[in-house]
């Protein structure tokens, strides 16, 4: 499933992308064409504009809580989405990432987290690196949680 979603969104389009989705999120973009990207793309749009989930012809989702827990927990539930934890995307950009090895990365990250990782991924759009350090533990407990609950 491929998603665009508004404005007001952008921490879900974050946590979206690192689940795996291929989201797109462009906060400055007017609403007619994030429905023109939604229904030439074939993507889900979400959003919190009661409004824009009337348009004719656009699959969308009202997101109902401000609250990214939340908003997370709906789509979840909502989509019957799955998780997806391979580090596919850039959470920045939304590209999909590439493998890279250890030694390419050598001078692109801390020293302590070249000895503890041996598996990189590089965004090769933004040149973002990407490994699984306590970071993605804790984002994994998270959705754990909201999953729960």
């Amino acid at each position: 499933m491929k998603f665009v979603a508004d404005a007001m969104l952008g921490r879900l389009a974050k946590w979206l992308r690192i689940l795996g989705y291929d989201t797109a999120y462009f906060p400055q973009v007017e609403d007619r064409d994030l429905v023109r990207m939604a229904r030439s793309e074939g993507r889900l749009l979400l959003t919190r504009d009661r409004e824009l989930t009337r348009r004719r012809g656009l699959r969308s989702l009202l997101v109902e809580s401000d609250r990214l827990d939340e908003q997370v927990g709906q789509l979840l539930r909502d989509l019957d989405l799955t998780v997806d934890w391979s580090v596919s995307r850039c959470a920045g950009c939304n590209t999909l990432l590439r493998s890279i090895d250890k030694e390419e990365v050598r001078s692109l990250v801390p020293p302590y987290v070249l000895r503890e990782h041996q598996q990189f991924s590089l965004c090769p759009r933004c040149d973002k690196v990407y490994w699984k350090g306590t970071h993605w533990q804790r984002m994994r407990q998270r959705i754990e949680r909201i999953q729960g609950g």
